[in-house]
């Protein structure tokens, strides 16, 4: 149901990403943003690009239908250098509450133990209700960071998740 991201799956996560954007973002960013700069035609040739050059670790939730994406990887936050990070996910706004967002987290969680690491952090729009609701409900917590978006005059939050790794003894 998990997989990478290929090539035939970019129209639909470019839509999933636009309309996901435009459903949790109203009233946060402003709908000339959302509907005059956010398009799924700009968001495809992003996501073409990020599959053609391998640039980054994205997921999507396929069950025959693609509900959900997600990208992952290394911190880029430099005082985070051992940390885990979820760079972004979406669930398709007419398939949300059903779970795939919550797999889609623990997938992420199961990659970033696989590769040894013992935290995993994520930002949030500070106003974005919702979301963090869902992730305070999986165990994040903010840790007092906070910073404006370089291209959107917003504030994100830090959110971080302590993962315990069983030990091999």
């Amino acid at each position: 149901m998990i997989r990478i991201m290929t090539l035939a799956d970019v129209p639909r996560v470019a839509e999933i990403h636009v309309f996901g954007w435009r459903d949790a973002y109203r009233e946060i960013i402003s709908d000339d943003y959302l509907f005059n700069t956010m398009l799924v035609s700009k968001r495809m040739k992003y996501f073409e690009e990020a599959v053609v050059n391998n640039s980054e670790e994205s997921y999507v939730f396929d069950d025959g239908i693609l509900r959900a994406f997600m990208t992952i990887g290394a911190c880029r936050d430099t005082d985070k250098p051992d940390s885990f990070e979820l760079w972004g996910i979406y669930v398709d706004p007419f398939m949300q509450k059903h779970g795939i967002g919550s797999k889609m987290v623990g997938y992420c969680e199961t990659k970033a133990s696989e590769r040894g690491f013992s935290e995993i952090y994520l930002w949030v729009l500070e106003k974005n209700v919702k979301a963090i609701t869902f992730y305070e409900k999986l165990g994040y917590v903010p840790d007092g960071s906070a910073k404006t978006s370089d291209h959107l005059p917003v504030s994100e939050l830090r959110y971080v998740k302590h993962l315990y790794q069983q030990s091999s003894t």
